[in-house]
C-alpha cells in the first residue's frame, strides 16, 4: 500500500478554500481514479509543533492506493482536468510525496 500525500505550505494571506477541497475537488478526485484511490484523507492545518505558530501546511489530502503503478493509472489520464482544479480553491503550489505505509 502507498500514500500519496499532496501538501499546501502555508503561506501569509495565501487563498485555501478548505470547503471547495473537502466537498467538490477530493470527490472529484476520487470518482476519476475509482478503484485506484482506494480512500483518501483530508487534513486541515490547525497550528504549528510550537505554541502560537502557524501550520506547515494549510490544508493537505493523502490517496491510498495499492501501488505507484496503481496510482498512476488511476491519476494519469485525469492529471490534466485535477491539476486545472487546483486554481478554483488556492493560488499555492502544492508539494507531493509518495510514501510506502508500513503500519496501517
Amino acid at each position: 500500500m502507498i500514500k500519496v500525500s499532496v501538501m499546501y505550505p502555508f503561506a501569509p494571506n495565501a487563498r485555501f478554500d478548505h470547503a471547495y477541497y473537502r466537498d467538490q475537488h477530493m470527490p472529484m478526485v476520487k470518482a476519476k481514479m475509482g478503484d485506484a484511490c482506494k480512500y483518501y484523507t483530508v487534513d486541515k492545518g490547525l497550528a504549528g509543533g510550537a505554541p502560537g505558530t502557524q501550520p506547515t501546511y494549510i490544508g493537505m489530502c493523502h490517496i491510498f492506493s495499492d501501488s505507484i503503478e496503481a496510482f498512476q493509472a488511476g491519476f494519469g489520464p485525469h492529471a490534466k482536468e485535477i491539476l486545472a482544479d487546483i486554481k478554483n480553491y488556492t493560488d499555492l503550489t502544492p508539494v507531493m510525496q509518495i510514501s510506502e505505509v508500513v503500519v496501517g
